[in-house]
């Protein structure tokens, strides 16, 4: 407390008065004291977490208005699953950056879930999405590029004598799932069949899914060209038969009014897309 208070350029005991002021006006115990230190209440934890996504947007909106009576470059805020596709953006940002100087792409990569939540929270411009999500409360551009689904599997497996892999054969493999599981980031015959499959570990991210493959712990569900399946790895991928896709959607918020940033990503992305 005592240097919480010396950073804030105020007294300790005012600063327990203010904290005392907050819990009252929010009618929740957000720390627990003790003789030495000080933690955050579950409570505390999630005014802690709303805290920093204001600061985040104060930051955001500090940096826009700055850049509004001369442009001079700007910050653009991506959300990006991980996707081949992404390819796509980062054609549209390099050249963007070949014609306006001091251009800063920072880039959130998760899953539908996560991207959207921040996108209405107003922390990200736009948002790339492979998922079937409800887009009635986002306007969006369809995007030239599709996902294929298929199986990342250790090079000794005895499946990578296939060329594909049926939707039956998925039945009695070992598999490492998105984490998500049966919902809209899977194809419609694996949310239907989830109860029968043999869901051995679950990632977020390819990657770490990968290295669980590496070690022979199962078979990853995902979209290829994530992974280095190169010569010198010791993974494939085999795709699943029938080929099932999943299409890619920038998505932004309708109610969203553009920075000078994203009003020229979006006209720099869209002759790519047609």
């Amino acid at each position: 407390m005592t240097k919480a208070a010396e950073k804030l350029h105020v007294t300790q005991p005012t600063l327990s008065k203010q904290i005392k002021e907050l819990e009252e006006e929010l009618g929740q115990k957000l720390f627990i004291r003790g003789n030495y230190n000080i933690h955050l209440t579950p409570e505390g934890e999630i005014l802690y977490k709303r805290a920093l996504d204001i600061l985040e947007m104060a930051d955001q909106t500090t940096a826009e208005f700055a850049s509004m009576n001369q442009f001079n470059g700007g910050d653009l805020y991506l959300g990006c699953a991980e996707s081949d596709g992404i390819s796509l953006l980062a054609k549209t940002a390099g050249q963007l950056l070949k014609k306006h100087a001091n251009l800063h792409f920072h880039l959130y990569s998760g899953n539908a879930e996560t991207v959207c939540e921040r996108l209405d929270k107003g922390l990200l411009d736009f948002a790339f999405v492979v998922q079937n999500i409800d887009v009635s409360k986002y306007s969006y551009l369809e995007l030239p590029v599709k996902d294929t689904w298929g199986l990342l599997m250790r090079k000794d497996n005895s499946l990578v004598s296939k060329q594909s892999i049926a939707l039956e054969d998925l039945l009695g493999l070992p598999l490492i799932v998105s984490r998500q599981g049966a919902t809209n980031e899977m194809p419609q015959w694996l949310q239907k069949n989830y109860s029968r499959l043999n869901i051995v570990a679950t990632y977020d991210l390819i990657f770490n899914a990968s290295i669980l493959v590496r070690e022979g712990i199962g078979l990853a569900l995902g979209f290829d060209k994530l992974v280095s399946t190169s010569a010198d790895s010791i993974l494939c991928f085999r795709p699943i038969t029938p080929a099932i896709v999943s299409p890619m959607r920038l998505i932004w918020r309708k109610d969203q009014p553009f920075s000078r940033v994203a009003t020229l990503f979006l006209e720099e992305l869209k002759p790519l897309c047609f």
